[in-house]
């Protein structure tokens, strides 16, 4: 029986590089694995998926699975889906079905919550509903584990407030652990040049 799984981490966990070498891998192997992404994440373009060490693929939108019939999806034997966190809870449910009823294995990746602690929807119905749940560490700057996003002004403080979506990657996220996030203390962060 195929299984929904939900890999959820902090920002700069590895999330999309993980989700990308999980594709691949599959296509590597002779298996049909089918690549989505959410319509929300358009830093990288409409349909490209790019990881913070540079990985990249060519993917299709959550909106146009959904709308795709048994008859073709059921030429695949896996789905991945890449900022699963901006999902609704129908596209949620349509995932599911695509495990329990067309017997195709789905892992997703994305946020658990927010820059303003929040959990997000995609993620909240994932917490509900999948079979496996799998977090992928990150550490803070301190050392500990990471399991806060810091959303920071162009000064470097923490916003804790305001929109749930602003997109945005290394210039303007930081994670931290839950005593640092508290703490309202982004400082010791290093940025790594690419």
């Amino acid at each position: 029986m195929a299984k929904l799984w939900f890999r959820y981490g902090a920002m700069g966990s590895s999330k999309t590089a993980q989700a990308i070498m999980t594709w691949y891998n599959y296509n590597e192997r002779g298996k049909k694995c089918l690549l989505v992404k959410s319509d929300v994440d358009s830093r990288d373009g409409k349909t490209i998926i790019k990881s913070r060490i540079g990985l990249e693929a060519e993917a299709i939108l959550v909106s146009e699975l959904c709308k795709m019939s048994r008859e073709e999806l059921i030429k695949f034997d896996a789905v991945v889906v890449d900022e699963v966190q901006f999902c609704s809870k129908s596209e949620i449910e349509f995932l599911v079905k695509i495990a329990d009823d067309y017997n195709i294995t789905v892992l997703c990746y994305g946020l658990r919550t927010s820059s303003t602690n929040k959990i997000f929807e995609g993620a909240y119905w994932l917490f509900a509903w999948a079979n496996k749940i799998e977090e992928i560490k990150s550490v803070c700057w301190c050392g500990d584990g990471a399991t806060h996003n810091a959303r920071l002004d162009k000064d470097g403080n923490i916003i804790k407030e305001g929109p749930m979506v602003v997109l945005g990657g290394n210039d303007t996220y930081v994670s931290l652990c839950r005593k640092h996030y508290n703490q309202n203390m982004p400082k010791g962060y290093v940025k790594v040049k690419n």
